[in-house]
């Protein structure tokens, strides 16, 4: 077992665990926000992401005593309030940019990292750009034409 103390959506918190814990049973099981999903268990569909250290991070590929001392933000920390959502999922909801709702968490984290990625290079994210950053998300029910189109309009939308 092992002692796992990091800062999640703001608070510290701190579990102990077995050895083998993976960031996204950690976050699912031990702090029960289930916003991050356990989709493939094989690192391919990119429900599971969420941000360690202001990076998104496949959180199924991550041991939970790597993130020791780091800042987690899960899909649950994104928003400043329940009434006053991000600018990203804002625009999923305005674009239409889900159906079923579980790829949309892994989405909207990784939207929001490639959104600062490419504003801190001072990069364009076009159309074509999005869809490459989106290799790794999987979504099964929208063929991506509106979340791509929720991407763009919440990337216009971030300060």
């Amino acid at each position: 077992m092992t002692k796992v103390s990091m800062t999640v959506n703001g608070k510290a918190r701190s579990v102990e665990v077995p050895d083998n814990t993976l960031l996204v049973d950690y976050i699912r099981e031990n702090l029960r926000l289930t916003g991050t999903h356990v989709g493939c268990d094989t690192s391919q569909c990119g429900a599971c992401v969420v941000h360690v250290d202001g990076q998104a991070v496949k959180s199924c590929t991550m041991l939970a005593a790597a993130a020791e001392g780091a800042e987690v933000t899960t899909i649950e920390g994104v928003a400043a309030s329940k009434d006053d959502l991000h600018p990203m999922q804002v625009a999923f909801k305005e674009n239409h940019g889900l159906q079923c709702g579980f790829c949309t968490p892994g989405m909207i984290m990784a939207a929001t990292d490639m959104v600062s990625r490419y504003k801190a290079a001072g990069k364009t994210l076009d159309e074509p750009a999005i869809r490459e950053e989106l290799e790794g998300n999987i979504c099964r029910c929208t063929g991506y034409h509106n979340i791509v189109k929720a991407i763009a309009d919440g990337a216009s939308k971030m300060a």
